[in-house]
């Protein structure tokens, strides 16, 4: 099985579900999203893929979201282009298997797709 994990090393719940994958006998490619972040279009991708709304993957609570002035009325593309340009705004940790995408939040959520 292939795996990808859009991780940030200091998150704790982004290094749990690392160490679930490997648990699980899955050694991921590791994407460093702050370092590289997705683009805006690979971004919508994974959030859809995931089942999710722009707004569910988005860390409301990074001192970003409010210096931006963005909230919940402010559409997908601006709210897209807020993710991709202050990377920290987006809510981790993303896993992509074979078997499909999903926010490992909580971190069980992962289970679906190995």
């Amino acid at each position: 099985m292939t795996a990808t994990i859009y991780h940030n090393p200091r998150c704790s719940t982004s290094r749990r579900t690392l160490d679930r994958l490997r648990a699980a006998g899955v050694e991921p490619e590791i994407v460093k999203y702050l370092d590289t972040p997705p683009d805006a279009e690979q971004l919508r991708r994974l959030i859809t893929a995931a089942g999710l709304s722009v707004h569910d993957a988005v860390r409301t609570k990074e001192p970003e979201y409010r210096e931006l002035g963005l909230s919940p009325d402010i559409p997908d593309e601006e709210l897209l282009a807020a993710m991709v340009a202050h990377p920290r705004l987006i809510q981790r940790p993303f896993v992509v298997t074979d078997k499909g995408v999903r926010m490992a939040r909580p971190i069980e959520a992962v289970d679906e797709i190995l």
